[in-house]
């Protein structure tokens, strides 16, 4: 078995970033290592980047989160003379296989709409401050900052190259941010996605590209007194202390993978895994300084960084694996105590902070190009967040009634207060919101079911549930059901579940993953771009790709 690409990061080990906290600023800066690629074969010149670059971001990003909760403005900047960054490394992905290039791109679109969404989730405002060539992925990286700050040089300019140079369009969400975020007028935005220079100056603050321009000799005093300005002006509590992150601890098998409190079977003549979520053991907390002294130990954040883990090192390591079935196993009770704690003390920081970590995690699920199932069978703990998952898979299938030999609690689901608004989709709607768009009525005869425990037949006539099956039933039809989806071509279940799953109104969020999907899935194949002549393989070379000229 390889090496698999490992999520989990040491700070300590840090080779790409420097992070300096100074009160409520941190700055924040991109000095990658050329040496010190995810794979072999090509070196991350110019602050370029590939997946081990944005896997100690989005590390950075979350302990950001609970560990510096004083932190109100972070300054991203580079650590290298002449460019902030010169993108998503080319010789990487032009080596790379088309499902990495792929989920790599998923991965770094999570990232930037996690630090995008820190001044609203947390308080946290990000501000980019360009000295020096910011070109694809690095201009991607400043527009999902809150503020874009453009020194005023010969060398400084913003760019979107990849169309006239790679043959490609940008991954992380470029053309969507400029357009949709920046307002940027499409005319002007096809010139500029159409150059390979890019735009400088007082041009790029006039076509919106950025939000200011300084002056050289005052850029570096101009960047601190703004993010003093914005600290000064922010609404964030002063929070003197955090929580620490410490390593999450797994084994790993050919056939699991094992943490905590989450656990994954691994079928691979089946080509199914099975994901386990287990319930508190613990009562809950009855306070939240109690929740805070148990640091990342308590346990709906010890689920939450595990159930990450597992989505992560899932969807990079295990290729093949296209169906997951999701299951609980636990008290609901207990669940529901856990989660009860948090809700009744959200203005608490650190509460915030959990649930806005569920919200994250629960849109993993939701774009993972994996089919999904939950299973609620007897012992199951399908309780508020947890049932969240119900409403993120393509399908749920619940015990009805006694099972012989089976004496565990009869299934059941529980909904809580947090089902309907604390974990929004990326559509801006609930999932139960999203699942009745054509029934909204039903959205409120559930809400009056909160914290009621809700048997098979309850959930079936309320919609909860895709399909409930008896003793008799049970173990054929879901047998039934496991072999056909995996008997079904993996590109038409990413196809058909990427469009399901998102109903109701697009945003910003949902157009950048749903033309991720359909860009990059059909684009990275293309030889126009990955092919023996095509850009990516012949750039750097002084040599221009060969096109196929005919209109698909």
């Amino acid at each position: 078995m390889s090496k698999p690409i490992d999520f989990r990061v040491d700070p300590s080990a840090y080779r790409h970033w420097q992070v300096e906290y100074n009160g409520p600023v941190a700055t924040l800066s991109m000095d990658v290592d050329e040496n010190g690629g995810l794979f072999e074969g090509y070196e991350l010149k110019l602050n370029s980047y590939d997946l081990g670059v944005d896997i100690e971001l989005n590390d950075i990003v979350q302990r950001m989160r609970f560990e510096h909760p004083e932190v109100k403005v972070v300054v991203m900047q580079s650590g290298k003379d002449n460019v902030f960054c010169a993108g998503a490394n080319i010789r990487m992905l032009g080596g790379a296989a088309h499902s990495h290039k792929v989920n790599f791109c998923k991965f770094t679109n999570e990232t930037r709409n996690a630090f995008e969404a820190a001044e609203r989730d947390s308080g946290q405002q990000y501000i980019a401050a360009v000295k020096g060539a910011c070109a694809g992925g690095g201009y991607e990286l400043a527009l999902a900052c809150n503020h874009i700050m453009l020194t005023d040089d010969s060398t400084s300019a913003v760019g979107l190259p990849e169309v006239p140079l790679l043959a490609v369009l940008p991954g992380t969400g470029g053309l969507t941010r400029i357009t949709d975020k920046r307002k940027m007028r499409r005319d002007l935005a096809d010139i500029f996605c159409s150059i390979e220079e890019g735009v400088k100056g007082q041009r790029a603050k006039d076509w919106r590209l950025v939000d200011e321009v300084i002056p050289n000799s005052k850029f570096a005093e101009t960047v601190v007194e703004r993010a003093k300005e914005f600290a000064a002006k922010s609404n964030k509590p002063d929070i003197a202390t955090g929580i620490t992150f410490n390593p999450l601890e797994r084994t790993i098998t050919d056939t699991s993978v094992i943490w905590s409190t989450v656990t994954v079977e691994i079928d691979r003549a089946g080509r199914k895994a099975t994901f386990i979520l287990k319930g508190p053991e613990e009562n809950a907390p009855t306070e939240m300084d109690a929740f805070q002294a148990q640091g990342d130990q308590a346990y709906l954040l010890r689920l939450c960084r595990e159930l990450e883990d597992a989505i992560l090192h899932m969807r990079l390591n295990e290729m093949e694996i296209g169906l997951w079935v999701i299951k609980t196993e636990g008290d609901p009770e207990l669940v529901a105590a856990h989660e009860a704690l948090l809700a009744a003390n959200a203005e608490h920081w650190l509460a915030n902070e959990v649930r806005q970590y569920w919200k994250r995690t629960l849109k993993r699920l939701d774009v993972t190009s994996r089919s999904l199932v939950a299973f609620v069978e007897h012992g199951s703990c399908f309780v508020g967040v947890l049932a969240e998952i119900l409403f993120s898979v393509d399908r749920s299938y619940m015990m009805d009634g006694e099972f012989d030999d089976d004496d565990r609690a009869l299934a059941t689901i529980r909904l809580s207060e947090a089902n309907f608004g604390a974990y929004p989709m990326g559509n801006n709607l609930t999932r139960l919101q999203t699942r009745f768009l054509g029934e909204p009525d039903l959205v409120d005869v559930a809400q009056k079911q909160i914290n009621k425990a809700m048997d098979a037949e309850t959930a079936d006539k309320m919609g909860l549930v895709t399909i409930i099956l008896d003793d008799i039933d049970w173990e054929d039809e879901v047998r039934i059901f496991l072999e056909e989806r995996a008997s079904f071509s993996p590109d038409a279940m990413t196809g058909m579940e990427a469009n399901l799953r998102f109903a109701g109104p697009e945003t910003m969020e949902t157009r950048i993953f749903g033309r991720l999907t359909a860009w990059q899935n059909w684009i990275f194949n293309r030889p126009n771009a990955v092919g023996e002549n095509g850009a990516l393989q012949r750039y750097g070379t002084g040599v221009r790709g060969e096109y196929d000229l005919e209109r698909v």
